[in-house]
């Protein structure tokens, strides 16, 4: 009999998703802690595994090596970037892993903070709760040019749910995106045109050496004056200083952050800011995204192909 261990904390507590796979595999055995397994801890729970299901944990060489049982690792989520991928070719460990699968509502989120920012509706809620009656509306979505930084599964859905707004859509991304930009009437450019013209500028990329800090001093320097900087991908794609400071200055006229690091964050400074809102990671986290991970990763479970994708989101 397989025996399947899940490291992650949030899926063992999901009644929905425990029982669906107990029904499959009866004696799986759950991680029943809150906070996420790290180094020995980790180690120590996986020890007699054969199969994992892992969340965010983080899986390196070191980990995989004193886990010799270990033959195949269930994700539950779409990022990859807590596992190492090399490493797990080396050890003969196979990944099962659904890219987009929780697409649609990381892009309603992102939707939300463009609506939210551009409308002003963050502040004045803030200035109405300490008595303040604001009424500055800011500026309308419709026909503003949004640059979208990331056409992969979360970027594609953002463009579709801006159709309605008659926005200038601007698109980069390092793979051939241009039949479903031509559909969707989004001009592919350079990442320097976006940081020029772009109203809004919102990011989905995943988290590689190249996007490490992507969004820094010297680009934030050169954004269009008074620019609205959402990030939905991974917290190191930027640089929390360098956005500080742009904050702080004045050069852009706001943030929506859903993603540190880390996370969770800690600079209490940096999250009080006026311009700035910020969302504890729930972008891929409502019900019914949580179910479509965690059935995804059972799937793979029962299945047990090994799948070696780029990394997308």
């Amino acid at each position: 009999m397989l025996r399947i261990v899940v490291a992650s904390p949030s899926f063992s507590r999901h009644p929905v998703l425990r029982q669906e796979l107990l029904a499959i595999f009866p004696q799986t055995q759950f991680f029943d802690g809150e906070k996420v397994l790290a180094g020995q801890a980790l180690l120590d729970h996986l020890a007699a595994a054969e199969i994992a299901l892992i969340g965010t944990e983080k899986i390196d060489g070191t980990l995989l090596a004193a886990l010799p049982k270990l033959k195949f690792i269930a994700k539950y989520g779409v990022g990859l970037d807590n596992i190492d991928l090399e490493a797990c070719r080396k050890n003969g460990v196979g990944i099962g892993w659904t890219p987009g699968v929780n697409a649609r509502c990381v892009a309603e989120l992102t939707l939300g903070f463009m609506l939210g920012l551009t409308h002003n509706v963050f502040h004045t809620t803030t200035l109405l709760r300490q008595g303040t009656w604001h009424k500055r509306g800011g500026v309308q979505l419709t026909g503003k040019t949004v640059g979208i930084i990331g056409i992969g599964h979360v970027g594609r859905e953002v463009i579709r749910l801006l159709a309605p707004f008659g926005c200038i859509l601007l698109g980069n991304d390092i793979e051939d995106r241009n039949a479903f930009c031509r559909e969707w009437n989004v001009k592919l450019t350079d990442k320097g045109a976006i940081y020029a013209s772009a109203d809004i500028i919102s990011l989905h990329v995943p988290l590689t050496p190249e996007t490490h800090h992507l969004i820094n001093t010297a680009v934030l320097a050169r954004c269009k004056p008074g620019a609205f900087l959402i990030n939905t991908a991974r917290g190191s794609v930027v640089e929390q200083a360098a956005l500080q400071a742009a904050l702080e200055s004045g050069a852009l006229g706001g943030a929506a952050l859903d993603v540190f690091d880390p996370e969770p964050p800690t600079d209490l400074e940096f999250l009080g800011q006026q311009k700035l809102v910020a969302s504890p990671h729930i972008g891929g986290n409502a019900d019914e995204a949580v179910l479509a991970m965690g059935r995804s990763a059972i799937a793979h479970i029962t299945r047990r192909k090994k799948q070696y994708f780029p990394i997308q989101i």
